[in-house]
């Protein structure tokens, strides 16, 4: 008997949030899903209203490019009808040095950066996949050598990949001057924007495309329960819709223990939920736990609003 009062306190809750960053500068906030264990960007609703309001949006599709980068081109593109000018594929020295093996990857390391750059290369590749112009942008850290992002920079010019070094942590929009200047040239160059798989393939067949193209598995296995669960997709008659790969970011494989760019792993499928109101089909793989991972002490402790009406412990 409430649905209706219901219905007219809520009639304006699905709408984007409108928020400011620290240097005011507009963005909405609308849904958070981590790429992981779902599609990793911000609503549709939100990204569309800010079309409509900004010459230039920028959505952040989390972790990897085989993960949040796809899912935004699989799936949002496509669900939405959108053309993506260009992606920024943001990459730190830090993940480098840790894909490299080396012992302190807060320490510079020139040795490991050039051993783990295979993953920034694959990560390359596999946006270079979707047609789409690519900027390769530096987050620097203030124990980041010279020599280290040299060295980057020149593997991504030799690969015809524009590279910029960003600094906005640190020094604010400032510091993302360069990388601004980098994407407003990206985007006027040529786009051959293309998802990775038709939808009409089957959901075996996009799953493993997506595995063998972009992860670099030799292999997908799919347990007897994911066989199962896709039987069921297929007498529902939903076996058109996109897949959600839901899998460790920790690696381009299902083993978040296994770094690099390896290949020819086995990629393991162990089930699929039918997500028809989403408009996707969610795949499970590995040992992944979609509980998401929070910080054990939430940021929401530690805000609080004094007796003059002001926030505190935002930043």
């Amino acid at each position: 008997k409430a649905e209706g009062a219901m219905c007219a306190l809520l009639r304006q809750a699905f709408n984007p949030n409108l928020v400011q960053t620290i240097e005011h500068v507009p963005a909405f906030v609308h849904g958070g899903p981590f790429a992981n264990i779902a599609h990793g960007c911000s609503s549709l609703m939100a990204t569309k209203l800010a079309l409509k309001l900004a010459d230039i949006v920028v959505t952040e599709a989390g972790f990897g490019a085989e993960l949040g980068a796809e899912k935004f081109f699989d799936i949002k593109c496509r669900i939405g009808g959108l053309k993506p000018s260009a992606c920024v594929l943001v990459a730190t020295l830090r993940a480098l040095r840790h894909h490299g093996g080396a012992d302190d990857v807060k320490r510079p390391d020139l040795a490991a950066v050039k051993r783990g750059f295979c993953n920034l290369e694959k990560q390359i590749g596999n946006v270079l996949s979707f047609g789409v112009p690519l900027v390769v942008a530096i987050n620097s850290f203030e124990n980041d050598s010279q020599k280290e992002v040299e060295w980057v920079k020149s593997m991504c010019e030799q690969r015809g990949v524009s590279c910029e070094t960003t600094a906005v942590y640190e020094h604010g929009g400032v510091g993302g001057q360069e990388l601004a200047k980098a994407v407003l040239e990206a985007v006027s160059s040529e786009n051959n924007f293309r998802p990775l798989y038709d939808l009409d393939e089957g959901v075996e067949d996009k799953i493993t495309k997506i595995a063998k193209t972009l992860y670099g598995a030799g292999e997908v296995v799919f347990t007897e329960n994911a066989k199962a669960d896709i039987r069921v997709i297929e007498e529902k008659k939903q076996s058109h819709l996109p897949v959600c790969v839901s899998k460790t970011q920790k690696s381009l494989s299902d083993d978040p223990l296994l770094l690099g760019a390896p290949k020819g792993f086995r990629l393991t499928v162990t089930g699929l939920k039918l997500q028809a109101g989403a408009g996707f089909i969610v795949v499970y793989t590995g040992k992944i736990i979609t509980m998401p991972g929070l910080p054990e002490k939430p940021g929401a402790e530690s805000i609080d609003v004094d007796g003059e009406g002001v926030i505190h412990g935002l930043f």
